[in-house]
């Protein structure tokens, strides 16, 4: 049996081979043994050493995701060539147009059924990424004049949350046309705050993410 003397490695790999069959199949149609089938020879010992549970298995790999958005959060935040509004708007181009979207629509479980999931997301949104990434954005729109507000924190909590959570069809199961609908309000909302930062491009791209997940459900 191949045995792995570094633990992290082993957690890497029990995660890398996950996240490639979450991608191919689909998480609900993954089960344990399927992963088990695919680590080389390392025994389902191995797994519930590290995870109790596919679910738990699931919120380490989207913690990994969630570090690799942050990462492209964090590199957009810095620019120096954009002002505050054109960086919000940025954000939502970037995070939505990237190809790896469809892989995680395409294999999203059913968030309603993974409220652990549901937690963590909500809370990394207003622990991580309000304060970190958005927040400094604002405040330097407030700066240079392209936002206007008297409460960037709140402001910020308000976009990332509606963004991350009521904006997903993942977290509500939205079909294409709810989730349009609901973009399109959160377009005359921000427009409402002078944040011209949803085009029809990401308005289209919602929609089509939606048509995925629940093409894949």
């Amino acid at each position: 049996m191949a045995k792995n003397k570094h633990p992290e490695e082993t957690v890497n790999l029990i995660l890398e081979t996950a996240t490639r069959l979450f991608m191919k199949k689909g998480y609900e149609h993954t089960s344990i043994q399927d992963i088990i089938d695919n680590l080389g020879g390392l025994s389902k010992g191995a797994i519930y050493h590290h995870f109790k549970s596919k679910e738990d298995i699931l919120v380490a790999v989207t913690d990994r995701m969630t570090e690799e958005s942050n990462k492209l959060l964090g590199t957009i935040r810095d620019r120096t060539d954009l002002n505050g509004k054109e960086k919000l708007r940025t954000i939502f181009r970037e995070s939505l147009l990237r190809p790896v979207q469809d892989d995680i629509f395409t294999a999203a479980p059913n968030i309603s059924d993974n409220p652990r999931l549901i937690f963590s997301t909500i809370r990394d949104t207003v622990d991580e990424v309000a304060p970190n990434y958005i927040v400094p954005i604002i405040e330097e729109g407030i700066r240079d004049g392209s936002i206007r507000t008297e409460y960037p924190a709140e402001l910020a909590e308000l976009i990332i949350l509606i963004a991350n959570a009521w904006l997903n069809p993942m977290m509500f199961d939205s079909t294409p046309e709810e989730t349009y609908r609901k973009i399109m309000v959160f377009r005359q909302m921000m427009q409402g705050f002078g944040l011209d930062i949803v085009d029809d491009e990401i308005r289209d791209r919602m929609r089509d993410l939606a048509a995925i997940y629940q093409k894949n459900r």
